[in-house]
């Protein structure tokens, strides 16, 4: 029997980055979470403990630093693929290739009596915006998304006509309160991209559909909200969502002789139903290798 080294990267996680563009007044705040990778010519690593070709994780950490301030940040798309091409790269020939991935956390201009402050935030919601940029040789893949968008819609959706099996107790209704923490995924087809037109479009096109769609099961919500995406932006591929249901049951208020007419709701946290699925366009390569690593998504 003969053993191998088999697939490998490394490199530093969670790098914390906290970036201020202060070139006029109003500053713009960058807060982000880097993960850098790479991969390549590494086996003596592994072999013998050799370190000849290993660029250091503190290396890649400093990296990290150093290009948020000759560059700064910007969209995080484009920070992820100059990090890429930073170690990618002549002077690395070791290096066959880069894993970049970045969660963004919002932080909004506090509002005051003048309008929204030049230099004092708050902190957003749980949404963050993601990104993971995967180079290989010269050939780059971006796929951009977000995470814990939480949606409601306190009517405008039903869920009956399920196979009555055994154990099945769930009641049929024909109006409930649908609501869901979104995550999504989606792969660009190339890299010329006005990556905060394009993520602000798509975020907008998700939101628009969720609300607009009279929804007969999350999984025709789902659906709707990736067609639309693919149909208003062609330099998608495809996109991938996990959408747990965040179930909210009507309180039966008759033992102490009260109506309740869908206005008492108790939330429960667990256990859910758990929707994936991904929408693509049938005309696309698929590309697998550039998902590894991202869980979450079937």
């Amino acid at each position: 029997m003969g053993i191998v080294l088999g697939t490998n990267q490394y490199g530093k996680a969670e790098v914390r980055l906290v970036h201020v563009d202060r070139s006029t007044p109003r500053h713009v705040i960058t807060d982000v979470n880097v993960t850098s990778q790479l991969f390549g010519d590494f086996a003596d690593t592994f072999h013998t403990g050799s370190n000849a070709s290993v660029i250091a994780t503190d290396t890649q950490k400093n990296t990290v630093y150093a290009l948020a301030r000759t560059g700064g940040v910007g969209a995080i798309e484009e920070f992820a693929l100059r990090m890429a091409r930073h170690f990618v790269a002549p002077e690395h020939p070791q290096v066959t290739g880069a894993r970049q991935e970045i969660e963004q956390a919002s932080w909004d201009r506090i509002e005051t009596a003048d309008g929204p402050h030049d230099h004092a935030f708050v902190r957003g919601g749980t949404e963050t915006r993601t990104v993971v940029v995967t180079k290989r040789g010269d050939a780059e893949t971006v796929i951009s998304g977000l995470t814990d968008l939480v949606v409601l819609k306190s009517t405008g959706s039903e869920f009956h006509g399920f196979p009555q099996v055994a154990y099945t107790s769930l009641v049929e209704t024909n109006d409930r309160i649908l609501a869901t923490s979104v995550s999504s995924r989606w792969r660009y087809v190339g890299t010329d991209v006005d990556w905060e037109k394009s993520f602000a479009s798509v975020r907008s096109t998700m939101l628009d559909r969720f609300a607009t769609t009279h929804s007969l099961s999350l999984q025709q919500t789902l659906y709707t909200m990736g067609t639309a995406v693919l149909e208003i932006h062609p330099e998608i591929a495809e996109i991938r969502f996990s959408m747990p249901n965040k179930h909210h049951f009507l309180v039966d208020l008759s033992p102490w002789g009260l109506e309740n007419p869908n206005e008492v709701w108790y939330a429960a946290d667990r256990p859910y139903g758990l929707i994936e699925a991904a929408v693509t366009r049938d005309d696309v390569p698929a590309d697998e290798a550039a998902w590894a690593g991202i869980a979450g998504f079937c």
